[in-house]
C-alpha cells in the first residue's frame, strides 16, 4: 500500500523515517506505518524511537554548521565556493536558501508526535523502557523546537501525529516564540522526569544529555529571552548535575576527544555509521585529491570526497595559533605546503572519518554536548550570577587541558573581561562543533565580532533566518519573517 500526504502548510510530516522518502512538500511512504500495521508491541515503539534518531541525525547532517556556526563571520571560501555558503558568510539569506527549509525537522518532530501518541497504549515487560522510549521521542521534539525558536523565531507548534491527508490542522500557523519555547520547557522538563537514572547511552538521550540542552535552554532564556536570574539558576542546576556525574569527565588530552567515539568526555552525539549516512558537513572540509601531490595524500593531508566549499577565514586561524601552547589548534585545523605543486592547503580534523580503500568514509560521531561545554557553560552561568571564583575555576580547567598549565587566568578579572575570556576559549575549543553563532548572541557580541553585521542592529530580525519559499507558497497561513 502506497499513501501519498501532501501537507500544504510546507512542513513535512512522514510517519517514520527509516519506512518513508521525501521531497520537497510530499512525503511518499511504502508500506504506511499507521496504527493498524504498527504500535502492536514495545518492539515495535523501540524501533521507532531508533528510527527517529536516523532521522534526526540527517536533519541536522549539514543544516547544523550552517544553522549554528557559518553566520559568525569565521569562516570563507575553501578551494571554491557557491551562494549556499557566502549567503551565510555575508549574513545576507533570502527565502530560498537550503536552509531557510524547517521541513526536516518538523517530519522529525511528527516521529516523535507518533511515539508519544501510541506508546502509552502499549504493553511492556518493563515500564522503565516505555518510560526511556517516551523521554527520548521528548528530548529530540525538544531539542528540535529549541532549534526553530533559535533560528524562525515565531514557527508553528505541532503536537499531534500526522498520519493521513484528511487530518485537520494541514495548515497551522507560526505561533509567538514565547510558545515555541515554552514547549521546549515542558517537553524538557517530562524527558528528565521519565529519563531512567541508569540510561547512560551518549548516542541517545540520558538524564545528562537532557540537562545539558535544559541548562543550554534556561541559558539562553536568561541571556537573551529576558529570563533573568530564576532562569539562571535553573541552568545552574541542570549543569550542576552533569559536573557532579561521575560518567563524564575531561579526556586527558584534547585530541583524544576526537581520537576515539563516544569516550568519557561525551555526553550526547549524534552516531554515523558506514551505509546509514554518511558525508554531512564534515564532507566541505577536505582537499580533493586531484589537487594534490600523491605522496601527500593522507600524509598529511587529509583527502575529501568533493570540493572543499569552506574553511576558517584567516583572521580565525591566526587566533587560534595565537599561543603556541594550545593542544587544539592542530587538532582543530592543520597547513601543508605541497612543494611539487607548488599549492599550501589546509583541511579540519576534526570529524573526518575514515581512509578506507583510497575512499573517505564520513562515519565519524558529530558531538552535540561534552564535559568541556558543560564547564564553560558553568563558567558563563556563574559569571552572571555574580560567582567569579566558581567562574574562574571552570574555565580554567578547560584552559588548563589546552595549555598544559595551570592558572591561566588569574582572579581578579572584571565580570566583563571574564565573559570575554570564557567566549574565547569557547572559540577555541569548539571550531565546527557547530556552537559559535548562538554563543555569540547570548554574550552580546554578534554585532561587534561579526563584520558582516557590523551597524545592522536596527534591522528587524537580521538574526533570524527567512522561511523558505515552499511553506509560503503551499500554506496561506504561514508569513514571511518579517524583515525579509
Amino acid at each position: 500500500m502506497k499513501t501519498r500526504i501532501y501537507f500544504l502548510a510546507g512542513l513535512l510530516a512522514a510517519s517514520l523515517a527509516f519506512q518513508g522518502c521525501h521531497k520537497k512538500l510530499d512525503v511518499e511512504l511504502d508500506s504506511s506505518i499507521t496504527a493498524n500495521s504498527m504500535w502492536e508491541s514495545e518492539n515495535d515503539a523501540i524501533a521507532a524511537m531508533y528510527g527517529t534518531y536516523n532521522k534526526f541525525r540527517q536533519s541536522f547532517a549539514t543544516a547544523y554548521i550552517f544553522w549554528g556556526e557559518y553566520r559568525s563571520g569565521l569562516w570563507g571560501p575553501g578551494l571554491a565556493t557557491n551562494a549556499t555558503y557566502s549567503d551565510a558568510f555575508s549574513n545576507e539569506l533570502n527565502s530560498s536558501h537550503t536552509h531557510a527549509n524547517w521541513s526536516n525537522l518538523y517530519t522529525t518532530i511528527n516521529d516523535c508526535n507518533l511515539i508519544l501518541k501510541y506508546t502509552p497504549g502499549i504493553e511492556f515487560t518493563n515500564e522503565s523502557e516505555k518510560n526511556r522510549v517516551m523521554a527520548n521521542a521528548l528530548f529530540i521534539r525538544a531539542f528540535s523546537y529549541y532549534w526553530i525558536g533559535r533560528i524562525w523565531g515565531d514557527a508553528p507548534v505541532l503536537l499531534n501525529g500526522y498520519e493521513s491527508g484528511q487530518q485537520e490542522d494541514l495548515y497551522p500557523s507560526r505561533e509567538p516564540a514565547s510558545v515555541v519555547f515554552e514547549q521546549v520547557r515542558a517537553d524538557l522538563e517530562q524527558a528528565y522526569s521519565l529519563m531512567p537514572a541508569n540510561a547512560i547511552d551518549r548516542n541517545l538521550a540520558s538524564k545528562a544529555a537532557i540537562s545539558m540542552l535544559r541548562a543550554d535552554y534556561y541559558l539562553w532564556m536568561a541571556k537573551v529571552r529576558d529570563g533573568g536570574t530564576p532562569a539562571l539558576d535553573l541552568a545552574k542546576q541542570s549543569v550542576d548535575e552533569v559536573i557532579n556525574d561521575g560518567n563524564y569527565s575531561l579526556m586527558g588530552s584534547f585530541d583524544n576527544v576526537f581520537g576515539s567515539e563516544l569516550n568519557q568526555e561525551i555526553i550526547f552525539a549524534w552516531s554515523f555509521i558506514m551505509d546509514e549516512y554518511t558525508g554531512g558537513y564534515p564532507s566541505d572540509f577536505l582537499v580533493p585529491s586531484q589537487y594534490i601531490s600523491a605522496e601527500y595524500i593522507e600524509n598529511p593531508i587529509k583527502v575529501g570526497s568533493h570540493q572543499q566549499w569552506i574553511f576558517l577565514t584567516d583572521d580565525y586561524k591566526e587566533f587560534l595559533s595565537s599561543d603556541d601552547r594550545d593542544t587544539r589548534t592542530e587538532v582543530s585545523f592543520q597547513t601543508f605546503f605541497d612543494e611539487p605543486k607548488n599549492s599550501t592547503f589546509q583541511w579540519i580534523n576534526k570529524y573526518a572519518g575514515n581512509w578506507e580503500n583510497q575512499t573517505r568514509i564520513f562515519d565519524a560521531d558529530i558531538v552535540v554536548y561534552r564535559y568541556a561545554d558543560a564547564l564553560l557553560m558553568s563558567a558563563e552561568i556563574e559569571n552572571a550570577l555574580g560567582n567569579a571564583a566558581v567562574a574562574l575555576n571552570r574555565l580554567n580547567e578547560v584552559a588548563g587541558r589546552a595549555y598544559g598549565a595551570s592558572d591561566i587566568y588569574s582572579p581578579g578579572l572584571s565580570q566583563q573581561a571574564l565573559d570575554q575570556a570564557i567566549l574565547d576559549e569557547r572559540m577555541k575549543e569548539f571550531v565546527a562543533e557547530g556552537k559559535i553563532w548562538w554563543d555569540l548572541i547570548r554574550f552580546g557580541a554578534v554585532f561587534d565580532e561579526v563584520p558582516s553585521l557590523a551597524s545592522r542592529e536596527s534591522e528587524k530580525n537580521v538574526l533570524l533566518w527567512p522561511v523558505h519559499n515552499s511553506s509560503i507558497n503551499t500554506n496561506p497561513n504561514i508569513k514571511q519573517t518579517e524583515g525579509y
